[in-house]
């Protein structure tokens, strides 16, 4: 019998983006289901009582949440490309980067907009620059390696929503002179098979992020 797999989530939610990539490294076949933040579904409220947020994995009817959690789970019950390395040390090593991805970098990424100070700018440039030197002192294509890992997926935001956000605020310091590594990083992950069509539009985006911030399109 075939597995059943829903994924709940919103297309503009980068943490849904990460799960759709992990999916797709499993080539597993899922049915998407759109959430209403405003209007959350019963179903979703019931599968994740405790965040009451996307995105939601249900497998078999057994549900998951938290993005990487859900990732390291379709790591674990799925064979295929692996996400984490089989090695017990490496593999503390990469989720010690994808925690530091997600309870530092994004947060301090994501407070950046039209108002930003300088100062919530140099946080954020200062997030980048420890990836920069660690891709650097990797000196690899990925975080991964030659192929992406749970650390390259939990910087989803970095490689595809960070430049949106960007243009929409009137802003720029991730660029190519200041972060060339992570820059390159970011255009080869955007563009890597498992990875491109799990993005939502770039001009819904930009019209999204454009309302966040005030703007009229």
């Amino acid at each position: 019998m075939a597995d059943e797999v829903k994924l709940y989530g919103v297309k503009e939610s980068q943490f849904v983006c990460i799960v759709k990539i992990a999916l797709n490294m499993k080539e597993i076949k899922y049915q998407i289901i759109e959430e209403d933040p405003s209007n959350k579904s019963p179903d979703l409220l019931k599968y994740n009582p405790v965040h009451k947020k996307v995105p939601v994995l249900l497998h078999n009817g057994n549900p998951i949440a938290e993005s990487l959690v859900i990732v390291e789970y379709i790591d674990d019950v799925w064979k295929g490309a692996p996400i984490l390395p089989q090695d017990f040390y490496e593999r503390a090593v990469v989720r010690f980067w994808a925690k530091f991805v997600d309870d530092k970098c994004i947060p301090a990424l994501r407070v950046v907009g039209s108002n930003s100070d300088e100062k919530v700018v140099a946080k954020a440039c200062e997030q980048l620059q420890v990836l920069e030197n660690e891709l650097k002192l990797k000196g690899t294509k990925f975080f991964g390696g030659n192929n992406i890992n749970l650390i390259d997926i939990a910087a989803v935001f970095i490689a595809y929503w960070l430049r949106i956000r960007e243009e929409a605020a009137g802003i720029k310091f991730f660029t190519e002179d200041k972060f060339p590594k992570l820059t390159k990083w970011a255009d080869d992950f955007v563009n890597c098979q498992v990875a491109k069509n799990t993005f939502p539009p770039r001009e819904h985006m930009l019209s999204f992020y454009n309302k966040m911030f005030g703007k009229v399109n």
